[in-house]
């Protein structure tokens, strides 16, 4: 079996499918220069603008601060095209690059005997750490925003047997955000297209007729399910290697693949360790010091608002401030979540009669149009006001800022086995049902994308969701 190599094929469109790498290199460049200008102003203030230093002038030293941190950032693999827009590792590499460029620091004032400042570099170096991943936080966003529309991504070609395409498949259609649009399956398949979830994908071709079917739909990506024979991967990723087309392979195990899986070499013999995940430890201690000092402080910022609510929730309807409802936490202990009262006054008992116009699916119940909501609940259910008192649940240690969705304890009778892993952590104020899509979410989806985060929690990934939280939240998506 070949390839056609890149050169004699039909190119896939938009410039190449790829980051804008260059731009990512000016926006880390703009934030340290802006960096070292804090940095100067903060330390000798502004009528110090040209200082010299007691050995080298500070304006030589911006100068060549740029390249330096550019430099660290590559070197830490900041620049990685598969990294750029999605996860949380882009932001790990960040942090990593802040680590090299005070090591290079450090080896400069001792093996060069370059003296700065340290007050200076004190500034520095954490202020070019949070511009930088602010930077890339917008960066990211507008990425995501291209990769929507087909722009910036790698046109994939999905191999395998047809169950194994379609569940490979549906993660990828659900995040064409994330830079892999799906173009094509390679199938034995007697049908021209597969309903893979609202897409229906062509069928370009089979597993034998692979070069033809890359020809065909233009991809310059190609995945393989692990269903496919060692030899024919082998055989495939040596036709490839020539060629500019991807070869990557979609495990079996997608839903525990990320943080906890390792590539371990055992005699020769690359074999994937699944991890335990992490429920105790240091890590856990540091979120439950972090959860309750962070909602705390929360609540006292937010007093004046709290005030705010509490005065037309009692205005538009006749009722109590609060709503406390039953939910069910960590290790399946029942307490009372509290929100900001959005509907009138015996809601629950009004349920049954709607059950009828439940538009949700699983155990969940769900109107947009709900006639029980009050015109301020409306508006506080659309930004998730009405979430903030669950901040003194944070306090009181029965629930995270980041975590599961908290569920009703009905909604838990109807678990199936694999659906009570929401349980073992405490749920969350956000989560990622918050930041893809909310209400919006199936409830295959919403559980899917909760037991992912059980299984996976890291500090990194709960600032990173907070981060996304704002965002999602000023959108008002899939909130009603």
């Amino acid at each position: 079996m070949s390839v056609v190599p890149r050169a004699h094929r039909r190119p896939t469109g938009d410039g190449g499918n790829v980051p804008p790498t260059l731009t990512y290199v000016l926006a880390d460049a703009a934030a340290i220069a802006v960096s070292l200008g804090i940095a100067h102003l903060l330390r000798f203030g502004a009528s110090a603008a040209l200082l010299p230093g007691p050995n080298v002038p500070y304006v030589l030293v911006a100068v060549f601060a740029v390249p330096v941190w550019l430099g660290v950032l590559a070197l830490a693999g900041c620049y990685d095209r598969r990294i750029l827009g999605v996860g949380s590792d882009e932001y790990r590499r960040v942090l990593n690059g802040g680590v090299h460029f005070l090591a290079v620091t450090a080896l400069a004032h001792f093996l060069g005997r370059l003296v700065i400042a340290r007050g200076y570099v004190g500034v520095l170096i954490p202020v070019a750490l949070v511009l930088t991943l602010l930077v890339r936080f917008g960066l990211r966003s507008w990425l995501q925003r291209q990769r929507r529309h087909g722009r910036y991504v790698h046109r994939l070609l999905l191999v395998g047997t047809p169950s194994a395409v379609v569940d490979v498949g549906q993660h990828l259609v659900r995040s064409e955000w994330s830079g892999f649009l799906l173009v094509g399956v390679c199938v034995e398949s007697d049908g021209r297209s597969l309903p893979i979830g609202a897409r229906s994908i062509p069928v370009v071709g089979t597993p034998a007729d692979l070069p033809s079917a890359i020809e065909r739909c233009g991809a310059d990506s190609v995945a393989m399910t692990t269903e496919a024979m060692p030899g024919e991967l082998r055989s495939l990723a040596d036709d490839l290697a020539a060629t500019d087309v991807d070869l990557l392979v979609a495990p079996a195990i997608a839903d525990v693949a990320g943080p906890r899986t390792v590539v371990r070499d055992v005699a020769g013999l690359p074999l994937l360790h699944v991890e335990e995940p992490t429920f105790t430890g240091p890590q856990r201690v540091a979120k439950e010091l972090f959860d309750r000092v962070s909602a705390a402080a929360a609540l006292l910022v937010l007093a004046p608002l709290f005030a705010l609510v509490a005065l037309v929730v009692v205005v538009d309807s006749p009722g109590p401030v609060f709503f406390r409802q039953t939910r069910v936490g960590r290790d399946g202990r029942r307490f009372n979540m509290v929100k900001f009262r959005t509907m009138v006054v015996g809601a629950e008992r009004m349920q049954a009669g709607l059950e009828h116009r439940n538009e949700a699916d699983g155990v969940l119940f769900k109107l947009r149009t709900d006639p029980r909501v009050t015109r301020s609940g409306r508006f506080l259910r659309r930004y998730s006001i009405d979430e903030l008192p669950q901040l003194l649940n944070v306090v009181r240690g029965e629930m995270s800022m980041v975590g599961p969705r908290p569920p009703l304890p009905a909604e838990v009778e109807l678990y199936e086995g694999h659906v009570n892993r929401r349980l073992l952590v405490k749920p969350g104020i956000t989560g990622l049902w918050q930041v893809s899509g909310r209400s919006d979410l199936p409830w295959d989806e919403s559980v899917r994308l909760d037991l992912y985060y059980v299984d996976h929690w890291s500090p990194t990934m709960d600032l990173t969701i907070m981060a996304k939280t704002f965002s999602a939240v000023l959108r008002g998506d899939g909130a009603y």
